[in-house]
């Protein structure tokens, strides 16, 4: 009995000094292997008297199982330490502050989008919108564009199937907003009744054949359009200066209305504007289109020219935030670097 005492503590010396998982099995296999001690006890068996197999086999299962006790509570034990090490090195330090997504922002071109808005919402202007896949008769023809205008060319227009293209301007809204509009009134107008007058904004996504660094085959436009009974190109003149003065937070914007040629606008002016001060002072640049809204418009709109007047105008929100912000390449409002759009937060 003395030698498996022997062994048990034999063993469980070798598995004390066993500082890793791998020294540990290779110790388990010097006593519990197919060659260990243990083992080779078993075997001697054979050589015994049958009286004595019964107590000897009795004795090596006892000692055989104080041995693996001794190899379970070892494997313990390294588990533990390498537990204990891991969590060492994966400490946390709950007293720093804890690590936090940047927060993200609005594009640029939505922060413009959002002051257009809300400087003409102070003046009792409407926000419309329309779809982005147009029909060719609110797109061209409602707006006195003939089929032989330069826009309706294949190499100008996107165009999809089924007659329909993908808007090359805002304004089809106007005149789906007009229509609409109408009929919502029209038995006031046939009474002959003061029809309430349409004061509407048109922001959105538009479609070119154009790329470079002031074009982008998609860009943003607004329309405006007023119509009304009584409403002249001094009230143009008045709405859009006072717009463009409130957006660059500048009373002292001078603002040029030259005389140009829109289908849809008789008569029909480019609008350019001019900084007092800064790196654009003495410059004149353009920024809209606009004018009195042309009769054969108005008539599709479903009112009767003789009658209703109003002025329409058309900006690009991109080139206003480039002006905004001192940006010189369109496409960089569309790369999606964050290098970029992170200096607007």
């Amino acid at each position: 009995m003395n030698e498996l005492n022997v062994v048990v503590d034999s063993a469980k010396a070798a598995f004390e000094q066993a500082s890793t998982p791998a020294a540990l099995e290779n110790a388990k296999a010097m006593f519990l292997g197919k060659s260990g001690r243990i083992t080779e006890l078993m075997k001697g068996m054979a050589a015994l008297p049958v009286d004595e197999k019964k107590s000897r086999g009795a004795a090596i299962n006892i000692a055989k199982q104080a041995i693996e006790a001794a190899l379970n509570g070892r494997r313990q034990a390294l588990a533990d330490a390498e537990l204990q090490v891991q969590l060492q090195a994966e400490a946390l330090d709950v007293t720093l502050p804890g690590r936090q997504r940047g927060q993200g922002g609005l594009h640029p071109v939505s922060l413009t989008l959002e002051r257009i808005e809300a400087i003409f919402g102070s003046m009792g202007f409407d926000v419309a919108e329309g779809p982005e896949i147009e029909a060719d008769w609110f797109n061209f023809t409602a707006l006195n564009t003939p089929e032989d205008h330069p826009a309706r060319s294949m190499h100008d227009t996107f165009y999809v199937e089924g007659g329909y293209l993908l808007r090359t301007h805002t304004s089809p809204v106007q005149v789906r907003h007009a229509v609409q509009h109408v009929k919502k009134h029209r038995a006031l107008i046939d009474s002959g009744g003061a029809m309430p007058e349409i004061r509407v904004i048109v922001p959105g996504r538009t479609y070119r054949v154009d790329s470079d660094a002031t074009h982008s085959p998609m860009f943003h436009q607004c329309e405006g359009l007023w119509i009304g009974e009584n409403m002249s190109f001094k009230d143009l003149k008045v709405v859009f200066t006072d717009f463009c003065r409130t957006f660059f937070e500048n009373d002292d914007l001078v603002l040029r209305f030259r005389p140009s040629f829109f289908p849809f606008t008789e008569p029909s002016a480019e609008i350019d504007i001019q900084f007092p001060s800064g790196p654009l002072a003495g410059r004149w640049l353009e920024v809209a289109g606009s004018g009195q809204v042309h009769p054969n418009v108005v008539r599709n709109m479903g009112l009767d020219p003789e009658k209703y007047i109003g002025f329409a105008f058309g900006m690009g929100p991109d080139r206003l935030t480039m002006l905004r912000y001192g940006v010189n390449d369109l496409r960089l409002f569309f790369d999606g670097d964050i290098r970029f759009l992170s200096q607007f937060q």
